[in-house]
């Protein structure tokens, strides 16, 4: 069955193909006859108690610098798509809240993946500490205090903002680092946000793995290496993908998890994991599809797809999941 599939995304035109997760989704619905139509999260309007979008038809191909032909601009009620892919990259910001507020009060009859209510309860570093006994010693606060007496106890730690994304703002302070003191006035300088505190997991040096569960699944992995003289190892500031497998670690944790994700219609997920400990679950608009696929042949597009489509009759609500 054909299907009409919007993707509610960054633009299209700026996008590296070779790496990006949506392109992926995207060319795996048309490539099973679904029929693509896209907008950016600031062309969303609720008018009138209608939910629509600016937005164009969309045709994809795997050509590095001529992935797409378009239609022309035009405004569409969302109810009429029968899927919708919520794909646009964070900041987790009032913006980001406001879309999910406004993709929840879409009939079940288009299924927003993954459910927007539950992404707005389920920010990657906040859902994550629902585990602690998965977790390395973690701490949010803003309070100064609190945060001084983490790093007396743990000497070496990583600091990086609540809500950030891509190895932004992420900072690991040294036992003899002086500059916490600084970095927290920087911090709330800037932000009335907490920010998150974890014990330096040193197994980063051998990687932070991307692992994707698709309906609660564990389907697939990547390693992400951290460049020499670099603390972090996400692709948006040089990590390197390289492959791995998934250790019996992973599966214990991906058990564990999976069915929480699964009961909150959090289809689509990518954790992270460096050595032996979960760090964040990111629910927005997770990566690594591309990756996989090159190293270990799993097609992650169409297994989602898959599920997609296998839960598509029985999917209830764009709201909370209970």
């Amino acid at each position: 069955m054909s299907l009409s599939v919007a993707i509610q995304m960054d633009p299209i035109a700026a996008i590296d193909i070779r790496g990006d997760s949506s392109f992926a989704l995207g060319l795996e619905a048309q490539q099973r006859g679904h029929q693509l139509w896209c907008y950016t999260p600031d062309m969303l309007s609720l008018a009138e108690g209608e939910i629509q979008a600016t937005g164009e038809s969309l045709t994809l191909r795997d050509e590095i610098s001529n992935h797409f032909d378009s239609g022309p601009m035009e405004k569409r009620l969302l109810s009429d798509f029968d899927v919708i892919l919520m794909r646009q990259d964070p900041p987790f910001d009032m913006a980001y809240i406001t879309a999910t507020h406004i993709l929840e009060m879409l009939p079940a009859s288009t299924m927003v993946v993954n459910n927007p209510a539950e992404v707005r309860n389920a920010p990657e570093k906040l859902l994550v500490t629902l585990y602690p006994e998965l977790m390395p010693a973690t701490l949010i606060s803003r309070d100064p205090a609190a945060i001084a007496d983490f790093r007396q106890r743990h000497k070496d730690i990583i600091v990086k903002p609540l809500f950030g994304n891509g190895g932004a703002g992420v900072f690991r302070l040294t036992p003899n680092d002086q500059n916490l003191n600084s970095l927290l006035e920087m911090f709330f300088t800037q932000s009335r946000e907490p920010v998150m505190v974890q014990a330096y997991v040193p197994a980063v040096r051998q990687g932070d793995k991307r692992v994707i569960l698709v309906d609660g699944e564990a389907v697939g992995a990547v390693n992400r290496i951290p460049e020499e003289g670099e603390a972090r190892s996400n692709f948006h500031v040089g990590g390197i993908a390289c492959a791995t497998t998934l250790t019996a670690r992973d599966l214990e944790i991906c058990t564990a998890i999976g069915p929480e994700l699964r009961r909150r219609g959090l289809l689509f997920v990518g954790i992270d994991i460096i050595g032996d400990y979960l760090t964040e679950i990111n629910v927005t608009s997770p990566t690594g599809i591309r990756e996989i696929d090159s190293f270990s042949r799993v097609n992650i597009a169409s297994l989602t797809w898959d599920a997609i489509e296998r839960n598509r009759s029985n999917y209830t609500s764009n709201s909370i999941m209970r």
